[in-house]
């Protein structure tokens, strides 16, 4: 399956943007969906994922209560609504698909696609 994001952009503290993730090539309800970020010098980390049917989440400590994670298996695509901006959360973000790979943390290692990253910039 491919995915493709976007929405990412340029954002002051305190906004809001909402990221997309749209698959091709494969159900998405197939797919447990997750939402990393990598900035820059530092490792790839979890952000969120979503159950197949979309009936269970999980977030990091970093993102909840800010962030939240949803899909359209109907529309196949995911998606990451991001609220109260902090600088902090400037990264590139990814979102990624796994055939069975879903809990209340997610390792980069065990997901099987991902996309090429949207950027995310939040100003002070």
């Amino acid at each position: 399956v491919k995915l493709v994001e976007s929405g990412g952009g340029l954002a002051q503290a305190g906004g809001s943007l909402r990221l997309s993730c749209e698959a091709s090539g494969g159900a998405l309800s197939t797919y447990a969906m997750g939402w990393f970020r990598q900035a820059p010098g530092k490792e790839r980390e979890f952000v969120a994922t979503i159950s197949w049917s979309g009936g269970t989440t999980y977030y990091s400590v970093a993102v909840e209560g800010r962030f939240t994670i949803s899909r359209d298996n109907a529309k196949n695509t995911a998606y990451l609504q991001m609220n109260s901006l902090k600088p902090e959360d400037t990264a590139v973000y990814y979102c990624s698909a796994a055939w069975y790979h879903f809990g209340p943390t997610l390792a980069p290692g065990g997901m099987d696609y991902w996309g090429e990253g949207t950027l995310v910039t939040v100003s002070s």
